[in-house]
């Protein structure tokens, strides 16, 4: 009874007060009989009464106060931001005790939000649930919102999506809550919450792999993932380290990334036998100590230079890094005998229009040469633009509002298929467990997305109207840059697998002999610093296609 702090009475404490005075009431009873009192029964039915309502009222008292305090002068003076919460069920009901209790919690819950006609036009501690979803925007006008917080965990990725649509219209800032967990723990707050992304609005279910394949052929494996620092390759080591590996190697050149990663990985997985190299897969010798001190089974080769424009003024660097340092690496997982090679690719290398799309096509033909006279099983998998990734648009849209815009985006009509970080790398793990040798994975991503959309779709999940508060710029095709991408060549069909969202495009034939001579003079060329390396990289990726005034620089 005196354990408790009555700041937070509720329906335990009560429970409490009526177990302890029926127990006090029973040796009252009990006392009184063996005494022989003649006191009347009622007296033993109003003891019992009056006890329980004093303990309960000088107990519950402070609770009533604080709360009348709250609802009289709520938090303090300072000038509070009105909620509307979306989902009047127990997520909702909880984020706004959540508010409203909390004395550090500066917000104001006005309305709920519930598409349930049943709970529409009812209250939830007077608090009025407004309507369905095609009420958000008179509701944000009519309660002058400033913060939205979806409160469904429920809720799939189609419907998230069309409420997020309907939500962004309104220029509230919104937030949500990630999962579902939170409920089935009955423990939910508003540090839960986080801010909508922009693939939060892809209204696509995220791909979904066979977990068991995944870990039956990575269970007690030595693994190795070059780049493993990086968004794709850090990624790949978390889902790695949770299937068991027997051993994980991480190779990757910037010590930074590999040394958070290292941080990481060693605190959640204690007992994961972990080594991480600080090497650069253009050097031969190296990447062969590598391979014959670990002998890794399963090799994931994700370390690459990606920046289109960057590589553009840079194309020699571009073949010394993609092309060799992949060549060095293959070279050792079939000196080795690896099991598996799994090759990171980029959508780019479809018709690439830029030198980092065309090393990534010489790449994929690397490894599809190697497939044909190598015990090794070697598969590249290619997907599109990857959501959050080192270097990508969002990350620098997001710097680009809070800085207050403008946004930059080079063209009105430049589009792009987009996956999310998890999505990627679950298809580089299914790949894995689908390999064969020699295929090319490539994912449905569904309909390419305008980048511009992109752009204003994330100022208005922002609070801001674009091209009113923060302004859209465009800047001009960068160089290297084409208006869409492509999956596949006309030369590859497609197959299907098991999964329906992930398909293999067929190896295109070329003459080897020929394919290596090539390899051979771009090798001697870039390592002269040769000006026309654009010319022997068109040379061997006939599909290639610089701009002349590239080829003559």
């Amino acid at each position: 009874m005196y354990k408790s702090l009555w700041q937070f009475a509720s329906m335990v404490e009560l429970f409490n007060i009526v177990c302890a005075t029926i127990v006090g009431s029973l040796i009252n009873i009990a006392v009184f009989e063996i005494t022989n009192n003649d006191l009347p029964e009622s007296c033993y039915f109003l003891y019992f009464l009056l006890l329980t309502l004093c303990l309960g009222f000088t107990r519950f008292t402070y609770r009533l106060l604080r709360i009348y305090k709250l609802h009289i002068h709520p938090k303090s003076r300072r000038e509070l931001q009105r909620v509307m919460i979306i989902g009047a069920g127990l997520a909702g009901e909880k984020t706004y005790r959540e508010i409203i209790y909390n004395p550090t919690i500066f917000k104001q819950v006005v309305c709920f939000i519930d598409d349930d006609v049943n709970k529409q036009k009812k209250q939830i501690h007077n608090v009025s649930v407004y309507g369905g979803r095609d009420k958000i925007i008179e509701a944000a006008k009519k309660f002058k919102i400033d913060e939205i917080l979806l409160a469904i965990p429920s809720i799939d990725h189609q419907d998230m999506a069309d409420i997020l649509n309907i939500c962004k219209e309104t220029k509230c800032q919104i937030k949500r809550l990630p999962g579902i967990y939170q409920m089935i723990n009955g423990d939910i707050h508003i540090s839960d919450y986080k801010d909508v992304e922009i693939q939060d609005l892809l209204g696509r279910e995220p791909i979904k792999v066979n977990l068991e394949n995944i870990m039956r052929y990575v269970n007690g494996k030595v693994v190795m993932v070059t780049g493993g620092g990086g968004s794709i390759g850090s990624e790949l080591c978390r889902q790695i380290a949770a299937s068991g590996p027997k051993q994980l190697i991480i190779v990757d050149i910037y010590e930074n990334n590999a040394y958070d990663i290292q941080l990481e990985l060693r605190h959640n997985y204690p007992t994961l036998n972990l080594e991480v190299m600080i090497a650069s897969v253009r050097n031969s010798k190296k990447m062969d100590k590598l391979f014959a001190t670990y002998q890794p089974d399963i090799v994931y080769h994700a370390a690459a230079h990606k920046h289109v424009p960057l590589m553009e003024d840079s194309p020699n660097e571009a073949v010394k890094n993609n092309v060799f340092g992949t060549l060095n690496v293959v070279k050792a997982a079939d000196k080795y005998k690896t099991e598996k090679f799994i090759l990171i690719s980029t959508d780019k290398a479809v018709n690439p229009t830029n030198i980092m799309g065309a090393t990534k096509r010489i790449c994929e033909m690397i490894v599809q040469t190697y497939n044909k006279h190598s015990q090794t099983e070697y598969v590249a998998v290619r997907f599109g633009n990857v959501l959050g990734s080192n270097g990508s648009v969002i990350p620098l849209f997001k710097k680009q509002i809070k800085e207050g815009g403008p946004v930059t985006v080079t063209h009105p009509d430049i589009i792009r298929y987009f996956m999310t970080i998890p999505e990627a790398v679950s298809l580089v793990l299914q790949a894995g467990a689908y390999a064969k040798g020699g295929e090319i994975f490539i994912l449905d991503m569904g309909e390419p997305v305008k980048i511009a959309d992109m752009a204003r779709n994330l100022i208005k999940l922002s609070g801001y109207e674009p091209d009113v508060d923060i302004k859209i710029e465009y800047t001009g095709l960068r160089p290297g840059e084409k208006l869409y991408e492509e999956l596949l060549m006309k030369e590859e069909g497609l197959q299907d697998t098991p999964n329906h969202l992930i398909h293999i495009g067929k190896p295109i034939e070329l003459d080897e002999t020929t394919f290596f001579n090539k390899l051979t003079n771009l090798k001697e060329a870039v390592y002269k610093e040769d000006s026309n390396v654009r010319l022997l990289v068109k040379d061997i990726v006939p599909t290639y296609k610089p701009k002349e005034e590239d080829v003559s620089k």
